[in-house]
């Protein structure tokens, strides 16, 4: 029987809105489902969920929008994909599929970071230096939650690629990555490990270079100039590929005008407001006493954050690695005992020595999560990572978890701390059809909870099977397994 024309438009609107509704959402079916990596046996060891068709059923969900929980629903996953979801009392489990219970355990999006690194600091003599952790660290961030991250700078940059590559073949464990190239930085510190380059023309010719090799991002450096990021910014944006910077001799403003797309640090790396600052100089100290003087609800930031929105630059929080030593844990996210017994031993002198005298770091922590909660609510694309480097109190995958609880701590809901470690970094990436939420139709990146972070955010720490591409991995028995670890490999 013929349908009335005019009838087909209205029809077809209400199924589309049925469809993509929250009560019952389905994924168009894949024409060619990618199907899974070939997993070693030291890989298999820590998979707990791996057959082609997933049904997470009565479990809350935080979809990584931003918008309110769901209750009660049932995710189905088929071939690395989620292809339904909806309220458990709707949602039909296939004969077959591998049943999770999640009642009382909510759903989370994979995290998205975007400022990791495969390094740790690790000094050489009277120096400060890092050191590739190129086992440990990819286990880690995965068992954290992150399932994408963009290493945010690389010292070993073939390293970084063939980690890549290795867990794209399921010989290693770890998320998926965006590499970014060495780091771009002028003469002036004496970091072993740390690349240089010699002005501009150099610039473009590493960009070039690491390009071709694979590497996606790029990263400006503390002695960087006005020159070489413009240099760079051509040579990425001719690619289609994206340029952050950790700043000192170029100001937030000024990288805004030449083209970069992100800043890294918060505000912590801001020059702006560096008394008799001379241009293309870094002056750290001198840098940081001009965002000490800033008042908390400074007219100055204010105006900075409007230019830097006009300019459609995203800004990283990477609270982690600037939260204070006054009365919080040693390790950031409890990650302690992940240390080799050499470093433990230093951290914990470290941080007792450190006990109340950093009242000016607490200050200008304090005001920086102000600051980035300011530039949220303007509509900035804030995305977050954790920079494991620092003092050494940074540790992959503990300090993932550490960054949304001291987001939550800053004054963002839970709801708005996993939209910025998950949806926004995505959208960054350009990858947000495929990542960063709980939606029908994208890639099965999520993460079970035990409990209910929206109530305690500290609950994320009670992680218990990261999916990536669909295939649960054990987060409890992959933290354990990198225990006293770190600090070797």
């Amino acid at each position: 029987m013929k349908q009335n024309l005019l009838l087909r438009p209205l029809l077809a609107g209400l199924l589309s809105a049925w469809l993509a509704s929250p009560a019952l959402a389905q994924a168009p079916p894949s024409a060619s489902p990618t199907p899974p990596p070939t997993f070693t046996p030291a890989v298999k060891e820590f998979i707990k969920v791996s057959a082609p068709v997933v049904a997470l059923t009565d479990a809350k969900v935080i979809d990584g929008t931003g918008r309110p929980a769901l209750l009660h629903q049932t995710v189905l996953l088929r071939n690395g994909r989620i292809e339904q979801l909806g309220p458990s009392k709707k949602v039909k489990v296939p004969a077959g599929a591998e049943v999770v219970n999640c009642a009382g355990k909510t759903l989370i999006p994979g995290l998205v970071m975007l400022h990791e690194h495969l390094y740790y600091t690790m000094p050489a003599g009277g120096l400060f230096n890092i050191a590739q952790m190129p086992y440990s660290f990819p286990r880690l961030y995965l068992a954290g939650g992150a399932t994408t991250i963009r290493t945010a700078g690389s010292i070993e940059p073939q390293t970084d690629l063939a980690i890549q590559r290795l867990i794209g073949e399921g010989k290693f464990i770890g998320p998926d990555m965006d590499v970014t190239a060495p780091y771009m930085e002028e003469p002036g510190m004496d970091i072993p490990a740390l690349n240089t380059v010699h002005g501009p023309a150099d610039a473009a010719a590493s960009t070039k270079f690491w390009a071709d090799k694979g590497c996606t991002s790029f990263k400006m450096y503390m002695h960087a100039t006005r020159a070489d990021l413009a240099a760079v910014v051509r040579e990425a944006h001719a690619r289609q590929l994206k340029v952050t910077g950790h700043l000192c001799a170029i100001t937030y403003r000024e990288a805004a005008e030449i083209g970069i797309d992100n800043l890294e640090h918060g505000f912590m790396a801001s020059s702006d407001f560096a008394p008799g600052r001379v241009a293309d100089a870094c002056d750290y100290p001198v840098a940081r006493q001009g965002l000490l003087r800033q008042p908390a609800n400074s007219p100055a930031v204010t105006d900075l954050i409007k230019y830097l929105i006009s300019k459609k630059v995203a800004l990283t929080s990477t609270l982690p690695v600037f939260e204070p030593y006054t009365g919080r844990e040693v390790v950031l996210g409890g990650g302690l005992d992940a240390l080799i017994p050499q470093l433990q031993e230093r951290e914990t002198k470290t941080w007792q020595a450190s006990q109340g005298k950093d009242s000016a770091s607490v200050a200008l922590f304090k005001k920086e999560q102000g600051w980035e909660k300011q530039f949220f609510d303007a509509g900035g694309l804030l995305v977050a990572g954790t920079d494991p480097t620092g003092a050494g109190r940074t540790i992959a995958g503990y300090a993932n978890r550490r960054e949304i609880e001291l987001l939550v701590e800053g004054g963002f809901t839970p709801l708005q701390a996993i939209q910025i470690c998950t949806l926004n970094g995505a959208k960054y990436l350009g990858r947000d059809r495929e990542i960063g939420t709980i939606e029908a139709g994208k890639q099965a990146d999520l993460v079970l909870v035990n409990g209910d972070p929206e109530k305690d955010i500290r609950q994320l720490r009670q992680m218990e099977i990261v999916f990536k591409h669909g295939i649960g991995f054990d987060s409890p028995k992959l933290f354990e397994s990198m225990k006293g670890k770190v600090g070797l490999n």
